[in-house]
């Protein structure tokens, strides 16, 4: 009898052990805490809340993302910059990072939107973007992307005639792109102190082209303009300028020499 009662408590005190070590090890697992979700994250150019993945130089950038945490979040941090870019006269590097630790991010789910400047002086071109999220346990969640840094106006891709015969006329043909779309597109040339000769006339060359760019955001200019044959021959001063729908304008200069 005794045999039986001992082994009936040495039953009932192994049931009780094995029944705490699960009940840890249950607790154990529900007390796990997984890393921070990134649930969606946006951004683009900040006058339009764009999430097209582009931002303008000179202008600013939006940023937007929906967080979800189990506890809660002790930081999140921005970067952005890029790799291998060229680096063209008066335009410097661009490495942007930034950690937020406002109350109204330390909380469970936080809902993330930052507008951040975009210098003027860089260089276009693709940049990574990276943001980082940190709960209070110490686990980070990260989640990259790409972003294209573009000129409020642009003109590229230049071929004009270096020299023309007066009396004839010059081929001019460019690149443009406008974010906010064409206005207009003018030329003015001029000389700066030529001397005028005996049936010469002195020569200021100024137009502005409308039809068929007028709101485009891309396209080819094409033109052609006359050197009148009582120009003076030397070296003419050109400039074409673009202005956009908002006001903003952009030049691009370069010389022709007129020749007899």
């Amino acid at each position: 009898m005794n045999v039986m009662l001992s082994n009936f408590k040495l039953f009932g005190f192994l049931f009780l052990f094995t029944l705490v070590l699960f009940s840890c090890s249950k607790d154990d697992e529900d007390t796990t805490i997984n890393p921070p979700t990134i649930v969606s994250f946006e951004y683009g150019e900040g006058s339009e809340h764009s999430t097209e993945l582009f931002g303008i130089k000179g202008s600013d950038l939006h940023l937007a993302a929906e967080i979800s945490a189990e506890v809660k979040v002790a930081s999140i941090t921005l970067s952005i910059h890029a790799h291998d870019l060229a680096v063209g006269d008066d335009e410097v590097e661009w490495d942007f990072e930034e950690v937020y630790t406002d109350a109204k991010y330390l909380v469970l789910n936080p809902s993330f939107h930052e507008h951040i400047d975009i210098p003027s002086d860089i260089p276009s071109g693709e940049y990574h973007i990276e943001l980082t999220v940190t709960d209070e346990m110490g686990n980070v969640t990260e989640l990259e992307g790409h972003l294209d840094i573009v000129d409020l106006i642009s003109i590229s891709d230049v071929d004009i005639d270096e020299s023309v015969v007066r009396g004839e006329d010059v081929h001019v043909t460019f690149m443009v792109h406008a974010v906010h779309g064409i206005h207009s597109i003018s030329i003015d040339a001029h000389a700066h102190d030529l001397a005028v000769g005996d049936g010469e006339v002195e020569w200021d060359f100024e137009v502005e082209f409308l039809d068929g760019y007028h709101e485009e955001t891309e396209v080819e200019f094409h033109e052609h303009f006359d050197v009148p044959a009582t120009a003076p021959a030397g070296e003419y001063h050109v400039v074409f300028t673009v202005e956009d729908e908002e006001g903003n304008t952009h030049e691009y200069e370069t010389h022709i020499d007129v020749t007899e």
